[in-house]
């Protein structure tokens, strides 16, 4: 359900030296207790209090970001007024650019504010938008008809009320990790792994209970009640986070690798068509940058800049797989509202399905971890990380393919025995009489296809990055994610105008569309994305470790003026090695 919390950046694995930072920033609970000492939960006590505070802040903040997200298709076409394919576009779109801010946050963290600050910022927007929803929510009508808001009216603050809830959750998002490993880091590299493995399932925690409790509470009762629980749950995220900052330790701005990106960057493409008489000898224009050929940043870190170039491609294949991942808070939920939910007196909220996502999730992960993987290497045939994202890829067209035969399903069923009107939060759906369980396979699909995708491509891209680089990594990680939302929302766009003549897709009445040939059209996209991984795959060599770190090791050092300025490293015409022991195939 969280593709990018549970990778430890590998930047706060390093103990700090002694003397790193200063005595003014460092807290009581650093200076006055011993480094070593009983551990709780693999956490030393002295330190747990300090870690809690940050662990539930970000378990109220992820319940805040899904009991909004959650119900957002149904709140947009029952309370908004919206078609089903507009409402299925905003979905996209908000979940896009809550994955887009983090790289902001990011940068505003490293070079302006610092994390804690950017957090609490960020929490404080959040507390804005959140507070905002609930009173959109209230139908003023029922104390004077002239009190009420109009549909448009109602649009337009809602709109901004996600605006500002994406820039709050996305400043929150890139910080609030690394801030939490901060207070750990100089214990080593066996604290910090116990923090995120306790982040990781704070997190699931959160959106469990904004998937059970809180969708039901909006489809039941109503979503004035049901969004003032996210907007009470980020005041509690903000105060368990300003609870601890007495104790915590700060670490003041330190300047963003993006900065430095974006200069190498921008001086290669200004001076991309001056003459340099050593032109022949460059082999990326990447290089004009190279203080050896002119430029003005030494070799070591344009080459490093470079090195995104291995992984870039990787990234634009799985920008498609978030398109696909993301069907699961829009087209899914547009099908089960028009399924079977209600059984004697109780009524399945629509978007709980997303709990089998998270169960799956937690269920195999150990499972792979533990089992699968050491099985596949002690066979002879290891599953290499590419081979990895290419499982997950197939697994969702899978997930595609049999929300396709659910929808075919569903209409067979409505022609056979007719269908009857099911009431969902207020608004009443013609629905078939299958199971909305029936979708528990696709659901459950998407939920394996993450584990192999989107955990193993965040592994893949450090492991295959320097160290300096991997702050990067893991900003365009997230883009991927949120280009594969807007790339969604064009997409039912473009296939409703295509099929406007003959009777649109994605209708407002999903009944009279095709939603299963929509399905089809994206396990066609996701199996020709899938082809274009394995080329991209098949002549991908590896880096090994060894190699990162000897090119980490020597970026801390100058040029060596008898190499051309260019450090020794194996990244260049020695690379040839596979960091798995067979190839792709």
């Amino acid at each position: 359900m969280s593709n990018a919390y549970d990778e430890i950046d590998e930047s706060l694995k390093t103990p700090v030296k002694n003397g790193s930072i200063p005595d003014e920033m460092t807290s009581r609970a650093e200076t006055d207790s011993p480094a070593q000492g009983r551990k709780l939960f693999g956490i030393q006590r002295d330190r747990l209090g300090v870690v809690l505070c940050i662990l539930v802040c970000e378990l109220c903040e992820r319940m805040t970001y899904y009991s909004i997200a959650g119900n957002l298709v149904l709140y947009c076409t029952n309370e908004l007024k919206f078609t089903s394919a507009d409402a299925t576009t905003v979905t996209f779109i908000f979940t896009g650019t809550s994955y887009f801010v983090p790289v902001i946050g990011g940068w505003i963290a490293d070079t302006v504010s610092g994390k804690y600050n950017a957090i609490l910022g960020a929490a404080l927007i959040y507390c804005i938008g959140t507070t905002m929803l609930p009173i959109i929510s209230i139908d003023f009508t029922h104390y004077g008809p002239h009190l009420g808001l109009t549909v448009g009216q109602q649009r337009g603050f809602f709109m901004f009320s996600l605006a500002v809830i994406a820039i709050g959750t996305g400043g929150i998002k890139s910080n609030v990790g690394p801030f939490g490993a901060q207070q750990l880091d100089d214990l080593g590299e066996g604290p910090v792994k116990s923090f995120f493995n306790w982040f990781y399932w704070f997190i699931n925690v959160g959106s469990a209970i904004a998937f059970s409790a809180v969708v039901y509470v909006q489809q039941q009762i109503g979503f004035d009640v049901g969004y003032a629980i996210p907007a009470v749950s980020i005041v509690v995220a903000i105060s368990m986070l300003m609870i601890g900052k007495r104790w915590y330790r700060m670490k003041p701005p330190q300047g963003s690798v993006f900065t430095t990106v974006a200069k190498i960057i921008w001086e290669a493409l200004s001076r991309i068509r001056q003459p340099n008489a050593r032109k022949c000898e460059m082999t990326t224009w990447l290089d004009r940058a190279k203080q050896s050929f002119g430029g003005h940043f030494p070799d070591f870190k344009v080459d490093e800049v470079r090195s995104l170039g291995r992984i870039i491609p990787v990234f634009i294949v799985i920008v498609f797989y978030w398109t696909v991942y993301n069907q699961m808070s829009t087209t899914y939920l547009l099908q089960g509202e028009r399924m079977r939910l209600v059984y004697g007196d109780f009524t399945i909220p629509v978007a709980a399905l997303s709990l089998f996502n998270a169960a799956i999730i937690l269920v195999m992960i150990p499972f792979v971890d533990r089992l699968l993987y050491p099985f596949m290497e002690r066979i002879g045939y290891p599953l290499s990380k590419l081979k990895r994202i290419g499982i997950g890829m197939v697994l969702a067209v899978f997930s595609m393919i049999l929300a396709a035969g659910v929808e075919f399903g569903r209409k067979a069923n409505i022609n056979e025995y007719g269908y009857f009107p099911q009431v969902v939060a207020g608004q009443t759906f013609n629905a078939s009489d299958l199971s909305v369980f029936a979708q528990v396979p696709q659901y459950a699909f998407i939920g394996a296809s993450e584990i192999f995708t989107s955990i193993t491509g965040l592994e893949f891209a450090y492991s295959q990055s320097p160290k300096s680089m991997q702050g990067v990594v893991m900003g365009l990680f997230l883009v991927t994610t949120g280009l594969g939302s807007y790339i969604g929302s064009l997409l039912v766009i473009v296939v409703n105008a295509i099929t406007s003549s003959s009777g649109e897709w994605i209708p407002d009445e999903v009944n009279y569309g095709h939603l299963e040939f929509f399905f089809l059209v994206l396990a066609v996209i996701m199996a020709i994305d899938f082809g274009c991984f394995l080329f991209i795959a098949r002549g991908y060599i590896y880096v090994k470790d060894a190699e990162i770190q000897h090119d980490d090791q020597h970026s801390d050092q100058p040029p060596d003026p008898g190499d051309n300025g260019e450090p020794m490293s194996s990244r260049g015409k020695k690379r040839g090695s596979q960091d798995e022991n067979t190839p792709f195939f």
